[in-house]
């Protein structure tokens, strides 16, 4: 759960090779061998109210953190409380090369997740005066 105008964090979990990349696999046949790199150029995530956030591998959250601190480097605040799901999708480029040939191929992949906002209300009651 989060709350609004409290700091969401996003980041990559794990970012290895299955996950960000670099990925190298070549094919052989005939003689013939065919080369690709895959790594992410970037992850877009839908935050589930129409906006989206543009960043990198992101850093991860740390319990540790209790003061609302800020993401370093990908990171929102939601402005209204409901129930969201995020859409983090990574773009992927391809680069391969082999049988006199060479070029680039773009595909994303996406995964959702459901996060819930509350509001925090807090009421202030004066000590009475004796």
């Amino acid at each position: 759960m989060g709350y609004v105008g409290w700091h969401v964090w996003l980041w990559v979990d794990d970012p290895g090779e299955s996950t960000w990349g670099p990925i190298t696999r070549s094919a052989s046949e005939a003689g013939y061998t065919v080369t690709a790199t895959a790594n992410v150029s970037e992850v877009v995530w839908d935050m589930g109210n129409g906006d989206t956030v543009t960043c990198g591998r992101g850093s991860a959250w740390q319990e540790s953190m209790t003061r609302n601190e800020p993401s370093p480097d990908c990171g929102y605040v939601y402005t209204r409380d409901g129930e969201y799901t995020i859409t983090a999708t990574t773009y992927w480029n391809i680069e391969w090369s082999g049988i006199g040939s060479s070029g680039t191929i773009e595909m994303d992949l996406s995964r959702s997740g459901d996060v819930r906002i509350a509001e925090v209300q807090v009421v202030n009651v004066a000590p009475e005066n004796n």
